[in-house]
């Protein structure tokens, strides 16, 4: 985590589970970032803020760092992180005044994508293929990108009129 020291990092897919963990993590252990962008599917920045209040930062898995920082905790997620409105199947990611943000990125990091395995194949096509080549165009346009990550979905195959128990290991012939 020490690379991440004085890095400005965008997370695309802020909402999701994987990027929920990975941000408690940073906050956890390397609150000496520079920033931490989130982005987050919504029309303005008031809903991207209202997103990252409801569905991350105030969700269990927050807890523990919550108690490490105990007061200065939203002092140090004021300071730090920042919900950015946008849609990684828009071009420029739908990111108003972009070029600031990519002037700035260091780190990009995208875990946006849909888990619903049946969705229908546009939408499917739109977020995880398109969503994913939007993201490189961007990368493309920040000059100090040292790395970019992509968190790929993975797909599993369940034979749909077999019924699982919760709780139950599937083992595979």
């Amino acid at each position: 985590m020490e690379f991440l020291v004085g890095k400005s990092i965008l997370i695309t897919g802020a909402t999701g589970f994987l990027a929920k963990v990975l941000v408690e993590k940073i906050l956890r252990t390397q609150p000496d970032i520079k920033k931490l962008y989130l982005l987050i599917r919504a029309n303005d920045s008031v809903s991207a803020i209202e997103r990252f209040k409801t569905e991350v930062i105030d969700s269990e898995l927050f807890r523990v760092v919550k108690e490490k920082y105990g007061d200065k905790f939203k002092a140090l997620v004021e300071e730090k992180v920042f919900p950015v409105a946008g849609d990684i199947s828009f071009k420029e990611l739908g990111i108003q005044n972009d070029e600031q943000l990519s002037g700035e990125l260091d780190i990009i990091i995208n875990s946006a994508a849909t888990t619903i395995f049946d969705e229908r194949y546009d939408v499917a096509m739109s977020i995880n293929t398109m969503g994913a080549a939007n993201v490189l165009s961007f990368a493309k346009k920040c000059h100090n990108l040292k790395m970019i990550v992509h968190v790929s979905t993975v797909c599993m195959y369940i034979e749909y009129s077999t019924a699982l128990n919760l709780g139950e290991i599937v083992r595979w012939p």
